[in-house]
């Protein structure tokens, strides 16, 4: 059986190709050759060119950290201040219920 191929919203991949385009120009303003950056990530070339290309299939993990070394600011602009932010969501999280199900009652109208 073949594979299905995913399909991506557009917004999505348009935010792929812009974080890859902005890992590009911030590794290039640091005057890091991309076998550099691979190595310091620790992968391939061919796989850092996927990451500034906004392929979807590449780890987030790895365009994170592509995006951390070459100064690219993830959701905030101060790397410190992510801590607070997830202490934040944990705190909204901690107020919803701990699972999400469908009630699908049926309601009784019939007066």
């Amino acid at each position: 059986m073949a594979k299905q191929q995913r399909v991506y919203s557009a917004t999505a991949r348009e935010a792929l190709v812009l974080m890859g385009k902005q890992i590009q120009l911030a590794r290039k303003r640091r005057q890091i050759s991309a076998a550099e950056l691979a190595e310091r990530i620790g992968i391939a070339r061919s796989t850092l060119w996927r990451i500034e290309q906004g392929e979807p299939g590449v780890e987030i993990g790895l365009v994170f950290e592509a995006a951390v070394l070459t100064g690219v600011p993830l959701f905030v602009e101060a790397p410190g201040r992510l801590a607070a932010q997830i202490d934040r969501v944990d705190d909204k999280l901690a107020l919803l219920p701990a699972s999400v199900r469908n009630t699908s009652k049926d309601v009784k109208d019939d007066f």
